[in-house]
């Protein structure tokens, strides 16, 4: 007999299982602010983008509904903030560190435009690769069809968010931390929508409230770890940071045209996602240049 727990019990698991989470950050947090501290803050700055995921899920553990063109438009909010990003807090600073380093402005750019391109084209081979599933799109990827689409979903999910880490995470290891803090800022601001609309998304196909409350929030934990792992490489040598900068610019507007827009579209509601977007990339603007 399968055992099925009564909706308290499903509340006490989840609650048992944040405070495993956040013990784990606390001591790793710990042990980074003793190794290096560059890598700490990016920690600190992924932990905030993920518990941004969780909070934007918390509507639908509440049963809250929202209409199509409401997450359409909180699509395109999300695209805005990280095309901002990109542009702000990873392709211009990327310029800088390389002429910083004694390279021309050709040479510079070259670099910085190289590095976009391989970002992209990084994210462009796992997206071929990886089975996985868009939200209205459908199914992608080989042997896709062979999984379960919970984990379809957990995939693409991956795929959105791993790119935000690695920015997180190559800006704190940067010179500049007040840039590194706004954009990981920005990025949790647009995290909210974003693990909302993933929450509805799998709430939309059949699952319930805690299984898409908790792989919403669960995508969240992706963010963290890909920004340790870019800090922790760009402190490897400082010679990479506008490398790892415009990589992680390039992931992310491949992560914006590839996915995001394309779903905000797909439903006819092209005008409110597009001014989601609009105001998205004013606020990170303002975030970015005017704090």
């Amino acid at each position: 007999m399968q055992f099925k727990p009564m909706p308290w019990q499903r509340w006490v698991i989840v609650a048992l299982m944040l405070g495993a989470v956040v013990l784990v950050f606390v001591n790793a947090h710990r042990y980074f602010v003793s190794y290096d501290s560059r890598i700490a803050g990016a920690l600190q700055g992924g932990a905030l983008a993920a518990a941004a995921t969780f909070l934007g899920t918390v509507p639908v553990l509440l049963s809250q509904n929202f209409s199509q063109r409401a997450y359409d438009t909180m699509l395109g909010f999300g695209a805005g903030v990280m095309l901002a990003a990109s542009a702000f807090s990873l392709i211009l600073p990327a310029l800088e560190s390389a002429s910083e380093q004694g390279h021309g402005s050709w040479a510079a750019s070259s670099i910085v435009g190289i590095g976009i391109l391989i970002g992209a084209a990084c994210l462009l081979l796992v997206d071929r690769i990886v089975p996985h599933e868009h939200f209205i799109k459908g199914v992608e990827g080989p042997q896709a069809r062979l999984i379960k689409r919970t984990w379809l979903f957990v995939l693409a999910i991956a795929l959105h968010n791993f790119p935000e880490g690695l920015a997180i995470g190559v800006a704190f290891a940067g010179p500049d931390l007040d840039a590194a803090r706004s954009l990981a800022t920005g990025i949790s601001i647009q995290d909210v929508p974003e693990g909302l609309v993933v929450a509805l998304a799998l709430r939309g196909v059949g699952y319930g409230r805690l299984t898409s409350a908790g792989l919403g929030a669960a995508s969240g934990l992706v963010e963290p770890i890909a920004a340790v792992f870019g800090a922790a490489l760009i402190s490897v040598s400082t010679g990479l940071l506008p490398w790892g900068l415009a990589i992680a610019a390039g992931a992310m507007l491949f992560v914006i045209s590839h996915e995001i827009i394309p779903e905000s579209h797909r439903k006819g509601h092209e005008a409110f996602a597009t001014c989601g977007l609009m105001l998205g990339f004013v606020l990170m603007m303002l975030l970015d240049t005017a704090l």
